[in-house]
């Protein structure tokens, strides 16, 4: 190999590793972000992604993309629906919740207890 090809061969290699290193500096910017979050919603969020494959970090920017995307959360924030106060009734709003009670019983739309119990606890997240 003559002087002036080295010389080529020399400058595309150093062309290539400028190309690479910037390539790494672009891949490795990244930010730190701290999150206060109760251990046990950690935990559980952590064992689902772990069983997904998917790193907690992984799912946060997965997260974070999807709000840049939607321009917003991208899932409903509401407040669930509030169980009956029957101190706010009056007292025929009182009977006709009464007769609603009494009318599933007779017509059989009861469950066990377990369930009832399972079913609320569901709704109420807890």
């Amino acid at each position: 190999m003559n002087c002036k090809h080295f010389k080529y061969v020399l400058l595309l290699c150093l062309q290539f590793a400028i190309i690479v290193m910037e390539v790494m500096d672009t891949m490795s910017k990244s930010t730190n972000l701290y999150v206060r979050v109760e251990p046990e919603v950690k935990e559980s969020a952590e064992n689902i992604l772990t069983q997904l494959g998917i790193p907690m970090s992984n799912a946060v920017g997965m997260f974070l993309k999807q709000v840049i995307l939607r321009r917003g959360i991208p899932f409903d924030v509401t407040l669930p629906a509030q169980p009956l106060d029957i101190s706010t009734l009056t007292e025929s709003e009182f009977h006709a919740e009464l007769d609603r009670g009494y009318t599933d019983v007779i017509e059989g739309n009861t469950a066990p207890a377990k369930e009832a119990l399972g079913s609320l606890q569901g709704e109420l997240g807890i």
